[in-house]
């Protein structure tokens, strides 16, 4: 029986996927708006976030995992992994969509993956999970926050809920230098300013 029948809840579903790419030995995080409410402030959401190592080897035998499960078009798997992007997965049942993103080469990335942490997500039964630390969390919203032009409420009040929630667990100097990096210092400084977290 499909082990998200009766429950649509996020989790439940996206460790459908995640157990496929555990399958494949394919290294993956949760991101997005499923880390952050992990560390932050809860909030309902009609997505999740993944990033994964995936090869072109990868494609078919993913997609043969979640079918029929989930609508999964193959070409799009290859397409996004030429192309360093992202590829969706839709689950049947709940509409529950889920997103991998490509890892890339990038420094930032290699970053996250080296930082991300095993934390147990589900406690009925109890399931644990990669995902992308406090500080990747917030970096990785600052960037699609300055990608989508500012506008996301959305998106900020995620990261201000993890800053605000880890506060005193936060590695500044690290949110810092990747800021930097990202080019999202002045971003970074005004939400650690509207968190109370300025110094």
């Amino acid at each position: 029986m499909n082990p998200a029948s009766h429950d649509p809840e996020p989790i439940t579903v996206t460790f459908l996927v995640i157990d496929a790419l555990d399958a494949l030995g394919a290294p993956y995080l949760i991101g997005g708006s499923l880390a952050s409410a992990r560390y932050g402030i809860p909030r309902a959401t009609m997505d999740a976030d993944l990033v994964a190592e995936l090869r072109h080897e990868h494609a078919e035998p993913l997609a043969q995992a979640l079918t029929p499960a989930f609508y999964v078009d193959t070409e799009s798997i290859h397409k996004a992994i030429r192309d360093q992007r992202s590829f969706n997965l839709i689950h049947l049942e709940t509409m529950f969509k889920v997103d991998i993103f490509i890892r890339k080469p990038r420094a930032f990335d290699q970053s996250q993956f080296a930082r991300r942490v095993r934390a147990t997500l589900s406690t009925s039964p109890e399931r644990s999970a990669y995902i992308a630390s406090p500080e990747d969390t917030v970096l990785a919203k600052l960037e699609w926050y300055k990608i989508g032009g500012q506008m996301s409420d959305r998106q900020w009040r995620d990261i201000l809920g993890v800053l605000k929630a880890q506060a005193e667990n936060l590695d500044l100097a690290y949110l810092r230098l990747w800021a930097k990096r990202l080019q999202v210092p002045d971003l970074l400084a005004r939400a650690l300013l509207e968190a109370g977290l300025a110094n």
